[in-house]
């Protein structure tokens, strides 16, 4: 009955790999519904609409454009969260909006942002500025006229932000569709005071000359936010709020000129990137066939399953994907084949310690349960906040990294479970299949630790020295690229159709010979001959080689070339979102860590392990002068999510080595075997993360190596950290943020308060295990004196860590 069961659920594994697989490959249907060749893409990937707008004042106020340029940011994020918006010039601003081809279409859904204002329904002196024609509200008179009356209540500068949607009513009867508007200090001083005065009348929401509501007051309004119902549907209250927020624009702005954009990093990147991740999951799955056998087939399975259900589920929830994005992608590979490595390595440790492949199968995923639950919990925190506070590339592969997660728990968890079971049952139940853990005697990671830390702090400090000799000799403490301080944009129309690779293995290589600059984006304008190439600021002597060079090499009319300064894509606004974001998620992080482990310095020291890695790889972008743009947000976001799952798997195995009697040794000793009981795991769930992004090196054009070389360092940092820092710092931490005697009485199952007096660094281990001696009544004498025995002759034959904490 088994066996037949096993088959079937094996068979059934069989078909849903294959349908899933042909689903994300090719699609379903005429349209190829979940193929990922229909998964949208941003500019980077595959292009999109470009839209300039033009300031309508003729030398606006630089304030004034930042605050334009974020909201609008805001404004094009409804369409995408890869679409950006950045200043051109000193009056122009440009927005582009991936995955979309149809730029008049944009326009028309956009709408040009012009000025919005609230105004009341008569003036002081019972002139009508409103009324209603029968089928819409329309001005009685000119704005102009209306503003010289003191009719406006408000400018749309006074809103903070409107969100359109469905609600629930306040008796909970009903939804109804409305508007929720927040309004900024000074807004919400004006709004009380014109509510105030005009309870019952209407105050009508002018949009350039047109009237776009004209609710009703119903009570003074003085919190600072507002409702306005009584919308037809959820798209009218998505619509009103979309004009509101466009009309709280700081300037006026008009189109000046709107095209489609190929992609800025070409066909050659994104096939070379495909093929590389294909390549690089393979070796991942043979690695995996090598070192567990038979449920290293079950893990490829499984990593199959994932890369393909996380292509349908991008289709489905209509996620834009980038290079970031991918990120995420390959960071959820790492963390699918991290649960699976927990989960076999804790097969194999079963089967040592003699229990039968059956009870091995159950208990390794049973224990490693809580490590794979807490790891993937916390990481999946810290993408939520991201989702919730984040922008621009910091959402977008926020929403990847957590469908990530999902996925791989889903399929380690579940899938393997099912698999494996199943193969025992159709009779794959030698141990050979399954291995057996080698004994390793423990390495003394905590006697080490100042060696360790010593190493971790040079490292960090090594990113100020470098900064400070860049801003010496380069003039800038960063290699900044054009996202985050700007660059220049050069237009050339060349004499013929340049396609996508042209672009790539012509036109690129020689701007980056002579501009220097490893990180050019140029995006070709759909149905003409012209080439926009965004790089770092150029200076005019460069500007003059690089259009000599276009020149030389391509015979373009040099009256044909223009250039233009613009700013970063991610401005002042956007950096501080995300700065924010991360500080939010690392707190949110800390706090489940100290939850579930009911220890602070659990927590404390996973979050300055996390901090240490973002450092060290801040340092590597100081001295390798990579450039620091887009990629270098996605690089650190990816340390901030993976790191952390390698301290969890060893915090989990210290905190089961104290629950399951080991208590009595000392806490020096604990924390190596910990270590080393895990370190297999932290060792391959590294190579593995690590062998994906280096085929993308290998394979990639020179920006995806700039995305990728950092973040191979942040791998082989993360586990650096993990397995020679957390450990060691958490000992560290339990050692000297304690009160003396309280928490080793209570290892030893003493009552609190046994201990008194003396260095707790310098007596906790001897306390430990007198305690434990002493404590007749909780532990059989002979248990005690064989524990005792077995320490003096671990003393005889190599010396104790523990001997070395109290001669220090």
């Amino acid at each position: 009955m088994k066996k037949n069961r096993g088959i079937a659920v094996l068979v059934l594994t069989v078909i849903i790999t294959a349908f899933l697989c042909y689903t994300a490959g090719f699609g379903i249907g005429p349209t190829g519904t979940g193929s990922a060749e229909n998964i949208k893409t941003g500019l980077d990937l595959a292009g999109g609409v470009s839209i300039t707008y033009q300031a309508k004042e003729e030398n606006p106020d630089s304030e004034d454009m930042k605050d334009t340029v974020y909201k609008m940011q805001k404004r094009v994020e409804q369409y995408s969260t890869e679409a950006q918006a950045y200043q051109e010039g000193s009056n122009r601003i440009t927005v582009e909006i991936p995955g979309v081809t149809d730029a008049d279409q944009i326009l028309n859904d956009l709408g040009k942002p012009g000025s919005l204002c609230f105004i009341e329904q008569t003036d002081a002196d019972g002139n009508t500025n409103f009324e209603y024609d029968g089928t819409t509200y329309v001005l009685s008179r000119s704005l102009d006229e209306i503003r010289e009356a003191g009719s406006v209540v408000l400018e749309g500068t006074d809103v903070a932000d409107a969100e359109g949607g469905a609600y629930q009513n306040q008796d909970g009867s009903s939804r109804e569709y409305a508007v929720n508007l927040i309004l900024t200090d000074a807004g919400s001083e004006k709004f009380a005071e014109a509510t105030e005065n005009n309870v019952g009348s209407q105050i009508a929401i002018v949009y350039d000359d047109e009237i776009l509501s004209a609710p009703t007051v119903q009570e003074a309004i003085t919190g600072g936010q507002a409702q306005i119902n009584g919308m037809a549907d959820v798209e009218e209250a998505q619509n009103l709020a979309s004009y509101i927020r466009i009309g709280s624009l700081s300037l006026e702005l008009e189109e000046l000129r709107s095209s489609v954009v190929a992609a800025q990093l070409g066909e050659e990147a994104i096939t070379t990137s495909v093929i590389a991740g294909g390549i690089g999951l393979v070796l991942v799955i043979l690695l995996m066939i090598i070192v567990y056998r038979v449920p290293g087939v079950v893990a490829g399975i499984a990593l199959i399953l994932y890369t393909a259900i996380v292509l349908i589920v991008l289709n489905a929830f209509d996620i834009t994907l980038t290079l970031p994005g991918i990120a995420g992608i390959i960071l959820g590979i790492g963390m699918a084949v991290d649960a699976n490595v927990i989960i076999y390595a804790r097969i194999k440790e079963e089967i040592a310690a003699g229990i039968s492949v059956r009870g091995a199968i159950k208990a390794g995923f049973s224990k490693a349960f809580s490590a794979i639950f807490d790891g993937n919990i916390t990481t999946l925190i810290a993408a939520f906040v991201l989702m919730w506070l984040g922008s621009g590339t910091v959402k977008g592969f926020a929403y990847t990294l957590a469908i990530g997660i999902v996925v791989s728990m889903f399929t380690a968890l579940v899938i393997s479970r099912f698999v494996v079971n199943a193969l025992y049952a159709v009779g794959v139940q030698d141990e050979k299949f399954y291995g057996r853990a080698k004994e390793r005697k423990a390495f003394n990671f905590a006697g080490k630790r100042k060696l360790f830390f010593l190493i971790s702090i040079l490292l960090i400090l090594s990113g100020p020295a470098a900064m400070l000799i860049n801003n010496v000799s380069k003039g800038s403490v960063l290699n900044y690229s054009l996202e985050f301080s700007g660059g220049t944009a050069t237009t050339v129309t060349f004499n013929e159709d340049m396609d996508i690779k042209q672009i790539d293995s012509e036109v690129t290589p020689v701007v980056e010979e002579v501009t220097g600059d490893k990180n050019v984006q140029p995006t070709k304008v759909v149905g003409t001959n012209q080439v926009v190439i965004k790089t770092r600021t150029l200076s005019q002597a460069e500007r003059e080689a690089l259009n000599q060079a276009m020149v030389e090499n391509f015979d373009v009319d040099e009256t044909l070339i223009s250039t233009e300064s613009i700013s970063g894509t991610v401005s002042a606004e956007m950096r501080r979102d995300a700065l924010v974001a991360v500080a939010v998620a690392a707190v949110c992080m800390l706090i489940y860590i100290w939850f579930r482990f009911k220890d602070i310095r659990f927590a404390s020291s996973a979050v300055l392990a996390l901090l240490h890695d973002v450092l060290v790889v801040f340092a590597f972008y100081a001295i390798s002068r990579t450039s620091v743009g887009n990629t270098f947000i996605a690089v650190m976001l990816t340390i901030l999510g993976y790191s952390i799952n390698a301290t969890i798997v060893i915090f989990d195995r210290i905190r089961e080595n104290l629950h399951e009697g080991q208590s009595r040794t000392d806490l020096a000793e604990i924390v190596n075997n910990s270590i080393t009981q895990t370190l297999t795991r932290s060792i391959y769930t590294s190579l593995t993360t690590f062998i994906m992004v280096a085929v993308l090196y290998v394979m990639g054009v020179s920006s995806i190596k700039e995305f990728a070389a950092p973040l191979m360092v942040g791998i082989v940092c993360g586990a650096y950290s993990s397995v020679c820092i957390t450990g060691p710092l958490w000992l560290v931490m339990k050692r000297h943020f304690t009160k003396a005697g309280t928490q080793t009485a209570a290892l030893a199952g003493a009552p609190a308060g046994a201990l008194t007096g003396g260095n707790t660094a310098a007596s906790e281990d001897k306390s430990v295990s007198t305690q434990g001696r002493k404590n007749s009544k909780n532990q059989p004498k002979k248990k005690n004196r064989k524990r005792v025995a077995e320490r003096l002759a671990r003393e005889a034959a190599a010396k104790d860590p523990s001997q070395e904490e109290k001669s220090e």
